[in-house]
């Protein structure tokens, strides 16, 4: 009898204090539920024999560890919570004659109770979603639908190990704190007031610091290869700063507030600021938190949208026709024949090349350094290079739609570019000097940038055209002689014979006959004596952007959800921990005088006052990351800023509706809490 004892007791307890209970189970089975899911698509047998499934596989297999990471530390929060909420309960219990031992019972009985119905039903509930994931996930990755469903018992036995070490770890943190301090102890930790706070003054200067300088790299990082490096220490700077200026920055906003006689001597404003004053202390790290999750959610929905949405630009940035040539040390005869050839099969089949670029060049990354061009030299040149196509200017005249000179001479360049131009009317490649004879941009020129390089906006592009393949042979000899011949970047070619990088792409505008064509192609490279080269097909590429771009959507989608509900749960506790708090101050206040109608009022301006504070300030967050993430982007060849800022517009939009409507409702809790 006694073990069903401290059972019903557990459960009259759970019923009892529902308010903070349901949201907290409601947490478990949806954090379940997510683990359960995305462990399960990792195991999914009908993901991995899907063209690309690896690579989904191996993005849910990360979800999984985020997940994983997310339930350690925010169960472990919010069961603290609880905790805390319940120690007047469990000091009465133990003054009534109940020993801690016993006390220690029912909290694993409600361990237990918590835990079964969270497993289980997020099991469940995990078994259902993952068949919808799996349909919106081929949805999105444009494959058939597939019926039936997959139950991974290696997926929930992973789940059963981690949430019951989670659990366990709760229930022995709650012991610990039961067990450190005495019946009169517990009762007055929920009754303790704080004294008024201290504005700290390095604080504040060490957070602005922190995200001064997590902003200043977001917007004075250049290259897309360096912002990759520093995102990750912009992101713990404003991390830091974030923590540092709610803790220092909201008390003395709401000093400043106090400080302001008119608006601070209103009954609604005078009653919101001096309470969260006094407890700013222990909010503030709510609110940060609120924040640095808003904020979260609002860069991983913008971006994984985008680069869905923006997967066709991606896919015409990387293979600008539908079949692509790259071949290496060939010469302009064999050029010539093979394109005759090629141009001779399509005719025979009725079909005719569009859209042609046919170029040959000699081509390798290089420093900029003032109006001078060098090799690089080592690892950390790689991240400063720009890349450098030297052509001849007669093969590049039906590339271009720009006015060309007739012709250059031999100590002459004329220069295109993409990014950053170079400046003075001389250019030195490697110790050779040119006299730029003319120099227009990519768009000035008409100049499609996808045919003439991948990786365009990774990189500042350089054409330099030359008078012929001599002063290439002299360009590649500089610079040979400046980093070693063994060391060359013109691996490419070799201009001294007239060997070079040979590029030659067209349209077909019949998919259909795409793959028989690129069969031909390749035999046809063979026979014209072109060993080093390979043909690309759009087609083949094309499910490969939407595997990757459609799994990162997936994945940031639900994780947004689950962060969202992180956010959620974190403000619904704070309106709840706030409500019993204040409840007695607002029911003496309410005795001498104040009305409901003066209670609503002080509510909204609390509200109004701070609340709001982590919604702005996660915007200001992605207003200034907005630069790196675009440099970041077009490491995935996305291009499209505008499509970028319309996705991030609208899902900052999205997000302020749904945070205010959750605050709402979230304020009508602890009204009628403090109105009990």
């Amino acid at each position: 009898m006694r073990r069903f004892f401290y059972f019903r007791l557990a459960l009259q307890n759970i019923r009892n204090n529902k308010k903070t209970y349901i949201p907290y189970i409601l947490t478990v089975i949806g954090t379940v539920l997510m683990y359960y899911s995305f462990q399960c698509m990792a195991d999914n047998p009908g993901i991995q024999d899907l063209r690309g499934g690896t690579v989904v596989a191996m993005i849910m297999g990360l979800g999984t560890f985020v997940i994983a990471l997310f339930a350690v530390i925010f169960l472990f929060y919010t069961n603290s919570f609880l905790i805390k909420q319940r120690k007047k309960e469990f000091a009465l219990f133990n003054i009534l004659g109940m020993e801690k031992r016993h006390l220690g019972r029912i909290l694993l009985w409600e361990t237990l109770i918590v835990a079964a119905v969270g497993i289980a039903v997020g099991f469940g509930g995990g078994v259902l979603l993952t068949k919808l994931m799996y349909l919106f996930l081929l949805r999105l990755m444009d494959f058939p639908v597939q019926l039936g469903f997959y139950i991974s018992f290696s997926a929930l036995k992973s789940a059963v190990i981690l949430f019951g070490l989670i659990f366990l770890f709760t229930w022995l943190n709650a012991l610990r704190q039961i067990h450190l301090a005495s019946p009169v102890q517990l009762l007055q930790q929920q009754k303790a007031g704080e004294q008024e706070p201290k504005t700290k003054l390095l604080m504040a200067i060490l957070g602005v610091l922190c995200l001064g300088t997590g902003y200043y790299i977001s917007i004075t990082t250049e290259s897309p290869i360096t912002a990759l490096t520093l995102f990750f220490a912009a992101v713990i700077l404003v991390i830091i700063g974030t923590y540092l200026l709610f803790t220092a920055g909201s008390i003395a906003w709401l000093k400043f507030l106090r400080g302001r006689k008119r608006y601070y001597y209103k009954t609604r404003h005078f009653i919101s600021v001096s309470g969260m004053l006094y407890r700013m202390k222990q909010n503030a790290v709510g609110l940060a938190n609120i924040c640095i999750l808003s904020t979260m959610v609002l860069v991983m929905l913008s971006t994984t949208v985008a680069l869905y949405a923006g997967s066709e630009n991606m896919i015409h940035s990387r293979y600008p026709r539908e079949l692509m040539v790259y071949a290496n040390m060939v010469t302009e005869s064999q050029a010539d024949t093979y394109e005759e050839a090629v141009n001779q099969y399509l005719a025979e089949n009725g079909l005719s090349a569009q859209n042609v670029i046919s170029y040959r060049e000699m081509y390798g990354a290089m420093v900029r350094e003032g109006s001078n061009l060098r090799g690089p030299v080592g690892a950390q040149d790689m991240m400063v290079s720009a890349e450098a196509h030297f052509i001849r200017i007669d093969d590049f005249r039906q590339m271009t739609a720009g006015t060309l000179p007739e012709a250059l001479k031999a100590d002459q360049v004329f220069l295109l570019y993409r990014g950053n131009d170079i400046p003075g009317d001389t250019l030195g490649v490697s110790g050779l000097t040119f006299q730029i004879a003319g120099r227009m941009t990519f768009d000035e020129a008409g100049i499609d940038p996808a045919a003439l390089t991948d990786s365009y906006n990774v990189a500042d592009v350089y054409v330099i055209l030359a008078a012929d393949t001599g002063v290439l042979s002299q360009i590649e000899t500089a610079v040979d002689q400046e980093i070693g011949v063994e060391d060359s970047i013109f691996y490419n070619c070799d201009p001294a014979l007239d060997q070079l990088r040979y590029v030659y792409g067209f349209d077909l505008g019949d998919e259909a006959q795409v793959k028989a064509v690129q069969e031909q192609m390749s035999l046809l490279l063979t026979e014209t004596g072109i060993p080093q080269g390979g043909i690309e097909n759009r087609y083949d590429n094309t499910a490969s952007y939407y595997e990757m771009n459609g799994g990162l959507l997936f994945l940031g989608v639900f994780l947004a959800l689950l962060f969202v509900m992180a956010a959620v749960l974190i403000m619904y506790y704070k309106q709840i921990s706030e409500g019993y708090d204040d409840r007695e101050r607002y029911q003496i206040m309410q005795k001498v005088g104040l009305s409901r109608q003066e209670v609503r009022a002080s509510i909204r301006s609390q509200v109004l006052s701070v609340f709001y504070l982590p919604l702005i300030t996660a915007v200001i967050h992605v207003a200034f990351a907005f630069p790196i993430i675009v440099r970041l982007i077009a490491l995935f060849n996305l291009n499209d800023v505008g499509l970028f800022l319309m996705t991030t517009v609208i899902t900052v939009l999205v997000f302020a509706v749904l945070y205010a409507m959750v605050y709402a409702m979230t304020a009508k809790v602890y009204y009628r809490i403090v109105s009990e």
